[in-house]
């Protein structure tokens, strides 16, 4: 049974990271977004560097009818310079809140439903605004803490939002 921790409020400092970015529907996330850690991976070491943290998932724009813009990779120990295929720069530091989801991650559209609806009833505003028929998000963070286990029933997510 998948099980979500009671989220809080933390202080975070900017963290460095290097990712992918795709624009997606979503139903090609399975298919499309997973490949790119591997290559996140692979570009790191190329450039004799290795990740400082666990993968993440950053949703820079989440547009449910049409596409989403996320960005796959890892949290890096300093700035790098990116290319024509990798984005680097730091996700900015803020008060974020934070809750975490045990579970397939086939269960995390549910468990972000449950935060976004506890946000609510706690007053907090998301660093966020309209574009187009979605929204942009400044800093919406996956962290998969464990992605490595091969039963992703026992995976373990950080969801981690920015806050104005």
């Amino acid at each position: 049974m998948p099980v979500i921790s009671p989220p809080r409020l933390e202080q975070r400092p900017p963290r460095p990271y290097a990712a992918i970015r795709a624009s997606v529907a979503m139903s090609e996330i399975p298919a499309l977004l997973p490949p790119l850690s591997g290559e996140v991976l692979a570009w790191l070491a190329a450039h004799g560097e290795a990740p400082d943290g666990p993968e993440m998932w950053r949703y820079l724009v989440i547009d449910m009818a049409a596409k989403l813009t996320i960005e796959v990779g890892f949290p890096v120990a300093k700035v790098l310079p990116g290319d024509d295929r990798v984005v680097t720069g730091s996700l900015p530091g803020g008060t974020y809140a934070v809750t975490s989801f045990h579970g397939h991650p086939q269960g995390l559209m549910r468990a972000t439903a449950e935060f976004l609806q506890w946000a609510d009833a706690a007053g907090v505003t998301w660093d966020k605004h309209a574009e187009g028929q979605g929204e942009a998000w400044r800093s919406r963070i996956e962290w998969y803490l464990n992605a490595e286990f091969p039963d992703m029933d026992s995976w373990d997510t950080e969801l981690a939002f920015l806050t104005r």
